[in-house]
């Protein structure tokens, strides 16, 4: 076997999709060297171009974003009307701000002061991006970092040993002090590294397809539930359907046809509707699996390689992005010897419970979108509930991840949360001042005892000291790199308190 070079990469990263580009940023934001590779020659795909690759990106993914200064490069939600505020929506409140199993809920209906935490500078609570164009802009990002991304190169397994990680890519071989599996959901480095992959068969199968049609007027616009299943056209020549056939044809070794899709179609629309091309086309199902650990040895998981669901509001990439941001600091802090040991443990007992939320809420929206009698009382319900003011507040705070948090040990109600974005007296806002990947303290009084206290972290904790235009009654507040709050106090901090917090995450120097 061929080794590509001597050099050992602190990490390498199986798949160049937005979840390993992510990684590679955050670890090499830290100075880690990081290697992807990706089996794919080619970056572009039809299905992630538009509208197959629109993507509705959650509150902690678009904080993340901004955080690390990457936000402003996204252009696509600055061409569409009204992407989400802080707040309900009082000009159109009509606008359907999102879903629950198709059914919608209005941003008119959404009570945006029951999140006491959230400031008026915070970001948007949700917006729109393209898979294409998120890429584009990770690779950009990584590459100016030192990451090296090679193409074309297909995994076909992995050793390791106590020190390091030997990576198979046909005849040749990389070696990396840790690997990462963000290589989708038929991931190879889940399935070489003997992870277990529990949870439940699919109800339907899912098509995207780009087709032509003869007689386009024979289906409905909008989504349409029919006795059969559903279908959807979101733009002409583009049209969703569901087939409750148990993800029978997915998971068939038959070449998708035109003529299977227009079965399908006209099965599932009860029409004779005609297609008289098929340009693109994909299928896809609610089979809903999560790995029972994300780590083994020096190889963890992350992204679709860890856990899978029903692509249903979108909420896979957002608990990607969501496993890059926590695992990335605590790799690299592991790396760069700033970490107690415990720290990669937290990675699975934060991931792994957040993972287990979005696939019932995956599970619990199939459950109410099966075209029987059962289904449509249950549909009934939920829809009268989402028109009232609590319960659409309740979706929209699950949907766009406002009320993501992790159970933190710490008595203030903002542990484990994502940090407010304080704007302090001369303009500067929380989150431009997380570009580096830095922990933070935040001393609003000007406690000479804590500055000095932090300064034994060195580089790991910037001090921020000064007040700020709206400070919830807190007194200081420790962040973690990835902008979740690991300890606050409302009152004069005890000094004992705090360096508890912060040995908890970080290493005095």
């Amino acid at each position: 076997m061929k080794t590509q070079n001597n050099s050992i990469y602190d990490v390498i990263i199986a798949g160049a999709g937005p979840v390993g580009l992510f990684l590679a940023c955050e670890l090499a934001l830290a100075k880690c060297s990081v290697l992807i590779l990706e089996k794919a020659e080619d970056p572009h795909s039809p299905l992630k171009q538009l509208p197959f690759g629109i993507r509705g990106l959650s509150t902690p993914t678009i904080e993340s974003l901004y955080r690390r200064d990457l936000l402003k490069d996204l252009e696509l939600h600055k061409r569409v009307k009204n992407p989400h505020k802080t707040s309900a929506a009082t000009e159109e409140p009509r606008r359907q701000g999102g879903h629950f199993a198709g059914i919608p809920f209005l941003d008119g209906n959404v009570d945006a002061s029951q999140w006491r935490y959230r400031l008026p500078s915070a970001t948007q609570t949700s917006l729109i991006s393209e898979i294409q164009e998120l890429e584009t802009v990770l690779v950009r990002r990584a590459e100016s970092l030192g990451v090296e991304i090679r193409r074309g190169h297909v995994i076909t397994g992995f050793r390791q040993t106590a020190d390091v990680v030997t990576v198979q890519s046909g005849d040749r071989s990389f070696q990396g002090k840790w690997l990462v599996g963000c290589d989708g959901s038929r991931s190879v480095v889940r399935k070489a590294g003997g992870f277990e992959f529990a949870g439940t068969e699919p109800e339907f199968t899912g098509y995207s397809t780009r087709v032509d049609l003869v007689d386009p007027e024979k289906l409905s616009p909008g989504r349409n539930v029919t006795p059969r299943g559903m279908y959807m056209q979101s733009q002409p020549g583009y049209v969703l359907i569901q087939d409750f056939d148990s993800g029978a044809f997915h998971n068939s070794a038959e070449p998708l046809t035109l003529d299977q899709v227009q079965e399908v179609l006209r099965r599932i629309s009860n029409t004779d509707v005609t297609i008289n091309a098929l340009h693109t086309a994909t299928t896809w199902t609610d089979r809903a699996r999560q790995a029972t650990s994300y780590r083994s040895g020096r190889v963890f998981l992350a992204g679709d390689a860890a856990h899978i669901h029903s692509p249903l509001g979108g909420q896979g990439l957002n608990l990607g992005l969501g496993d890059a941001m926590n695992l990335g600091w605590k790799l690299a802090a592991t790396i760069n010897g700033k970490a107690p040991e415990a720290l990669l443990d937290s990675y699975y007992s934060e991931r792994y419970p957040i993972g287990a939320q979005v696939l019932d809420w995956s599970r619990a929206q199939v459950s109410i979108m099966k075209p029987d009698s059962h289904a449509r009382a249950l549909n009934a319900i939920i829809r009268d509930l989402m028109d009232t003011r609590d319960g659409a507040t309740y979706i929209a705070g699950r949907v766009w991840g406002v009320n993501t948090n992790y159970n933190l040990v710490g008595s203030h109600p903002l542990a484990g949360h994502s940090v407010p974005n304080f704007e302090l007296e001369d303009g500067t806002k929380m989150g431009e001042l997380m570009h580096d990947g830095h922990g933070i303290l935040i001393d609003f009084n000007n406690n000479a005892s804590i500055q000095s206290l932090v300064s034994e972290y060195g580089d790991q904790i910037k001090y921020i000291s000064g007040s700020a235009k709206e400070q919830l009654g807190l007194s200081a507040v420790l962040i973690r790199p990835d902008g979740i709050i690991a300890w606050a106090a409302d009152n004069d901090p005890d000094p004992r308190e705090i360096r508890k917090a912060a040995d908890h995450w970080f290493v005095a120097i």
